[in-house]
């Protein structure tokens, strides 16, 4: 059975999708079958796989909404061993068209559970907010992956998704576990980055996994998504790179040992 990690942050900009979509190549060049799930209605992630995102006829609108299968909105290996679940701007309207739904928080769950025994791990990226979307995915999801920026507001805002995050396996999803924390944006040559880790480290519950993998500002990792391919083809010997590949051992290691 595939595990479903929600790669989740409230607060834009801290990324989530460069990590959704690097982790996902990551884990597929490890030999492991991988969907990505784009929730979010910008679509970053699926133009970050070279999809046109709004010449698509099925996308997880259309899936929520009931007029397509997931067999027929999924987008199969737009790089070896990745497939992907599109989205575009037409998700922003889910929400409203989820009003009065019964059962709407497992609209997702309920397709993604057809398809989750043919990959090893499927990854969702989350928009930047603790919407109905968000917590779709939450049901969805077996655990968390929260991306969290080295700069100074770090913490602002992560109590409130802890909180959501316990709610929702508290109401909604008793399997939900915190797959962890992963630092960002480090830049080893100031002393805010070094200070913002030992922050968050020193007010985190022990409880909550820290990846020891933290992923650098990297110039070749920003450009790769205007090329329309993971940092694993675009530039495989950078550092960004090499941090989405660690990362993705620890991620594959934590599953085995569960």
């Amino acid at each position: 059975m595939g595990r479903i990690i929600a790669v989740a942050n409230q607060k834009g900009g801290v990324g989530k999708t460069t990590t959704s979509i690097n982790l996902s190549a990551a884990l597929a060049a490890r030999g492991k079958k991988v969907l990505m799930i784009d929730s979010d209605p910008q679509g970053n992630a699926t133009s970050g796989y070279g999809v046109d995102k709004n010449n698509l006829e099925n996308t997880i609108y259309e899936l929520i909404l009931g007029e397509c299968s997931v067999q027929d909105s999924i987008i199969k290996e737009v790089v070896p061993g990745v497939s992907i679940l599109p989205s575009n701007v037409n998700l922003a309207a889910a929400e409203i068209e989820l009003i009065g739904v019964e059962k709407k928080e497992f609209i997702l769950k309920k397709e993604i559970d057809w398809v989750k025994d043919a990959y090893d791990f499927i990854i969702i990226d989350c928009p930047p907010s603790l919407s109905m979307l968000t917590v779709n995915a939450m049901t969805t999801a077996d655990a968390v992956l929260v991306p969290i920026q080295c700069e100074y507001y770090a913490l602002e805002g992560l109590s409130q998704l802890i909180h959501t995050v316990n709610l929702v396996k508290e109401r909604l999803n008793p399997v939900l576990d915190m797959e962890g924390i992963v630092f960002t944006m480090y830049d080893s040559r100031t002393n805010l980055s070094n200070q913002v880790v030992e922050n968050v480290k020193n007010n985190l519950e022990k409880s909550i996994n820290v990846y020891k993998t933290i992923i650098p500002r990297n110039i070749r990792l920003a450009e790769a998504p205007s090329h329309g391919i993971p940092i694993q083809i675009y530039d495989p010997k950078s550092a960004g790179a090499e941090s989405y590949r660690s990362l993705a051992k620890e991620i594959i290691g934590r599953k085995n040992r569960r």
